[in-house]
């Protein structure tokens, strides 16, 4: 049976100072936030792929956050959450084939304040996304050193602002790359959104590709 650990980690940060102001020009109070996390690692193939899955719960307090009345400014949050879960697979399946992907489920929410509505989403904060990248290289003969790989990238839909009135949507991008390497160098192209699609990035402004 191939290897399995558990671990558990519990930290505790804060910020000061929060360089964020107020319309009325005062400086916000000092973030500060809680983190556990549990989690399971696997070795699925020794020395060459392996797994991770993991559950965390972060609690902040004073975060900075846009105020919805002057969006130049901004107030703080007064307690937000953030849960979820991941799963990681990294390594290699075979020699010169190497894949990582990843999957991941998280609630951030405001969960204590007295201004903004209790419940709604934080802002660029998707529910949902998973990737997965994986890369060939050729180990033999005249092509020695050949590469070459393609993945796709899913992003959740996302709310834009506090309090919560209309969504970013969801996304799908395909990428690729071509690439030779021998020794110590490494040359290589790279091709961002295959095919095209429109996304955002953000709140305000959009990507893709030459052909939209």
């Amino acid at each position: 049976m191939e290897p399995i650990s558990l671990y558990f980690s519990y930290s505790q940060s804060f910020k000061q100072p929060n360089s964020s102001r107020t319309f009325d020009g005062s400086v916000l109070p000092p973030e500060s936030g809680t983190q556990y996390e549990v989690g399971v690692k696997a070795e699925l193939i020794k020395d060459r792929l392996s797994a991770t899955f993991a559950a965390y719960d972060i609690t902040k307090e004073n975060v900075a956050t846009t105020d919805p009345n002057h969006t130049d400014f901004s107030i703080a949050a007064g307690e937000v959450k953030s849960r979820g879960l991941e799963f990681d697979l990294y390594g290699q399946i075979l020699p010169g084939w190497n894949v990582i992907a990843s999957l991941f489920h998280n609630d951030a929410f405001v969960s204590k304040d007295n201004t903004l509505p209790v419940g709604d989403s934080l802002v660029n904060a998707p529910g949902s996304g998973a990737s997965l990248w994986t890369t060939y290289q050729i180990q033999d003969g005249d092509w020695k050193g050949l590469g070459f790989g393609g993945g796709v990238f899913y992003t959740g839909d996302r709310e834009a602002e506090l309090p919560n009135t209309f969504k970013i949507p969801s996304y799908v991008r395909a990428d690729a790359t071509i690439f030779y390497k021998r020794d110590n160098w490494r040359v290589g192209l790279n091709f961002k959104n295959l095919f095209g699609t429109r996304y955002y990035d953000s709140q305000g402004s959009y990507s893709c590709s030459h052909f939209c």
